[in-house]
């Protein structure tokens, strides 16, 4: 029997994100958020901390190599492969440093690559570090609608929220492959790319440990201390050295078989606690 993504109990696994200049910006994910850097090849860096890996290679900056999500095992790769099948996914094969042998990879509409696999026993998490698991990428997008089309009829992922505008039109889709508030997300905008990618700190006192390490490393908060509105997570953003949104969040909801919530497009519904940066 074929399963959907949140009953195979699928996770983010890492990111890989492209730069002009992979070492700085390597350098940069090691000393800001407390990663070790292993190269790969000359032009290809992987940093890492406890429960977050992100690979850096060249190209256009503020761009997207790959999403990789990962299942618990290889029973539940197959049957959510099988799940992808029926919906008629095109499916192709995928080689990673982290998966084992089955790994595959689609596109969705936008062109981004979302890769499955299971992990080999070797590529465990390296535990030293100040925590902060990768928990959720948020695409930008021309067309939340056809995200969330995509996302849950052919990827099973489940719909937990979306911030709607007056006119009816989506602003924003939240979306889990797990029990956890979103996995993949996304928001509306005039040109299709990553918004942020999100760490996980768990609890409050968390977030201000990282935001004495950032201001040790002299950067500032972008947007925070807040509150998200959907999820009901606490948050604050940095920005890297190419632009890209990083954000650490704490105490995301978990979300249990609820139906999705629609949220109206205003400052409120971003952050609860005051000031938002608004998208499209």
């Amino acid at each position: 029997m074929s399963l959907d993504a949140v009953q195979a109990n699928i996770s983010l696994h890492h990111l890989e994100i492209k730069s002009s200049d992979p070492k700085m910006l390597a350098e940069f994910y090691s000393k800001v958020m407390n990663m070790n850097i292993k190269r790969l090849t000359n032009q290809k860096f992987l940093c890492e901390g406890p429960g977050r890996k992100i690979i850096i290679t060249t190209g256009k900056n503020k761009t997207l190599g790959y999403v990789g999500m990962v299942c618990k095992n290889e029973e539940n790769l197959e049957r959510y492969k099988e799940f992808l099948k029926t919906n008629k996914c095109e499916i192709n094969g995928f080689v990673s440093e982290f998966y084992q042998s089955g790994s595959f990879a689609l596109q969705d509409p936008d062109k981004n690559m979302i890769c499955f696999g299971v992990l080999k026993k070797e590529n465990n998490f390296l535990t030293k570090g100040i925590y902060a698991p990768l928990q959720h990428l948020t695409f930008a997008s021309k067309d939340v609608e056809k995200f969330q089309n995509f996302f849950q009829k052919k990827l099973g992922f489940q719909v937990t929220d979306r911030v709607v505008k007056s006119t009816g039109e989506l602003a924003t889709c939240f979306t889990t492959s797990n029990h956890e508030h979103h996995t993949i997300a996304c928001f509306k905008s005039s040109q299709n790319g990553m918004d942020h990618h999100s760490y996980e700190a768990g609890e409050w006192n968390n977030i201000k440990i990282w935001c004495d390490h950032f201001a040790k490393n002299n950067v500032k908060l972008m947007w925070g201390p807040g509150r998200h509105g959907p999820g009901n997570n606490l948050f604050v953003f940095i920005e890297d050295i190419d632009g890209n949104w990083i954000e650490i969040s704490a105490e995301l909801e978990t979300v249990i078989g609820r139906p999705p919530k629609n949220w109206p497009q205003e400052e409120k519904t971003l952050n609860l606690w005051g000031k938002a940066i608004m998208r499209s």
